[in-house]
């Protein structure tokens, strides 16, 4: 690249020369809008006007993009918030003029030193990641020759357990045929007619038994048969389950960020903000449960770790199919009902899938980044300058097509993109990305969920006197009332739960 800079520079002629003796430009006044050779120069570098007023450049076409589109004037400062040149109209009268500018000359040194760190950075941060790298490689060569080993090792077993038995079934079973052989050798031997018709019984009975034998059947019925089919069901479940993690290591090797473990961070819990008599947490803080027998299902929970100083980058929850939720990030000032303030998040109501957003309607951009516009279902609007709007985009909106109700949910927080991911879980390594949202940080925002359903199993008590005799109960979770003489239907289940 900087040959052709020194290619272009070299084709630049002096403005001021003669048509004929035209020298090549040594340096180009932005001021003056001509390129001039060492001769002509002399007057820019000797007059301290000039010098402090008219900026000198390596030489350059000059075709227009030196000056402001917008006011038409000189091109002479660098607005490092928005990364731009700028004229002096922009610097003190327009969208500029809160914003750090600086001259082309220092700007080009304060970038250059940072362009500097920022290599030597990116330079330890590379020999870094080389070791992280390298231990990651054997770390995952060890664990997947351990799993292979095992594997093999497994299969091999069963194999040779499974073959020794049928060999020894088989062999049993040579017996009667060998048996026969010899049988009807000795009486074909025989001479003497009486010996012969004595033996001719026991003879017809041995071949009898030969004739029967069936070497392409299993083990005889039997104690033995029995203990090595359970011995076979048994240990084939452990060789699918080693199989499967053979598998699964081998595609996380392959493909990292959809194949990540679902492993997820036992010191997180929730902190109820607000809930209904009918929802309670059990004694972990991790699970949700409903009783629905006590009303309708409500509660707004944030998630809080136990640690003394929290990161909250990446959480996972499973979720019931009968309760309208949502997951997300929320204003802590806000945080009893989440779409008072700031909210962002996934949203399932209406046997439908969505995301939610904020934007604003003041001078702040819209932190929305999905790459789809969608439909504001609802509008939230403040006192203050910056006012919040609840903008809801459904997976039709973004993707054209619904989106089946997630199970379980992963949530990535990337602080520094401000960006906030959604993936749902399909098995333990598994993972598919439904929506990204952009994050606004200017607010203290926490990770929530939002609980709620209405309670559609509501029970005639009329009815309920008629049905006195019902005995057992339908209980999903560990509370148990089987067994009881009831009056109501007293269903628990699960309703969320962390991972």
């Amino acid at each position: 690249m900087s040959d052709d800079i020194q290619k272009d520079s070299a084709s630049i002629l002096c403005d001021m020369c003669t048509e004929e003796d035209r020298k090549p430009a040594r340096k180009t006044c932005m001021k003056c809008e001509i390129s001039m050779c060492v001769q002509h120069l002399q007057a820019h570098l000797t007059t301290p006007v000039l010098l402090q007023t008219h900026p000198l450049t390596e030489p350059m076409a000059l075709d227009g993009n030196i000056k402001c589109p917008l006011h038409g004037k000189l091109l002479e400062y660098y607005c490092l918030d928005d990364e731009t040149c700028v004229c002096v109209s922009c610097a003190i009268e327009d969208q500029h003029r809160l914003h750090n500018m600086k001259t082309f000359s220092t700007a080009h040194k304060e970038l250059l030193e940072k362009l500097k760190a920022e290599q030597e950075a990116l330079q330890v941060k590379t020999e870094d990641d080389n070791m992280s790298l390298e231990k990651w490689e054997k770390s995952e060569r060890e664990k997947l020759a351990r799993c292979s080993v095992r594997l093999i090792e497994a299969v091999t077993n069963l194999r040779d357990i499974s073959l020794s038995s049928v060999q020894s079934s088989v062999s049993a079973r040579m017996v009667s045929i060998r048996t026969s052989r010899s049988s009807m050798e000795a009486a074909q031997n025989e001479k003497d007619t009486f010996r012969f018709l004595q033996m001719y019984s026991q003879v017809n009975q041995d071949v009898e038994k030969a004739k029967a034998v069936d070497l392409r059947k299993g083990l005889e019925p039997g104690s033995h048969r029995d203990k090595l089919l359970l011995k076979v069901r048994q240990n084939g479940e452990k060789i699918e389950k080693q199989a499967s993690d053979f598998t699964q290591s081998l595609l996380a090797l392959i493909d990292p960020e959809s194949q990540q473990d679902l492993s997820g961070s036992s010191e997180l819990i929730f902190v109820p903000q607000t809930s209904s008599s009918s929802v309670s947490l059990s004694k972990d803080k991790r699970t949700v449960f409903y009783h629905r027998w006590l009303g309708q299902c409500s509660a707004t929970l944030l998630i809080q770790s136990t640690r003394a100083d929290p990161v909250y980058h990446r959480w996972m929850l499973s979720l019931t199919d009968e309760t309208d939720w949502m997951i997300g990030l929320c204003d802590k000032q806000s945080a009893k009902n989440p779409m008072k303030g700031p909210a962002y998040g996934l949203s399932w109501e209406g046997n439908s899938v969505s995301c939610v957003s904020t934007i604003y309607t003041g001078d702040q951009d819209a932190p929305f980044s999905s790459k789809s516009s969608g439909e504001r279902k609802g509008e939230l609007r403040f006192s203050n300058s910056l006012s919040p709007q609840s903008l809801f985009l459904t997976s039709k909106d973004k993707i054209g097509e619904d989106i089946p109700r997630p199970e379980m949910v992963e949530v990535l927080w990337d602080v520094n993109a401000s960006t906030l991911s959604f993936f749902s879980r399909t098995g333990r390594y598994q993972r598919e990305e439904m929506f990204l949202i952009g994050v606004t940080p200017n607010w203290e925002l926490v990770p929530f969920v939002w609980l709620g359903k209405g309670n559609g199993q509501y029970i005639d008590q009329q009815q309920m006197k008629s049905n006195l005799r019902l005995h057992s109960v339908r209980v999903k979770a560990s509370h148990s009332y089987c067994g009881e003489m009831i009056d109501t239907l007293q269903i628990t289940e699960v309703v969320c739960k962390l991972f």
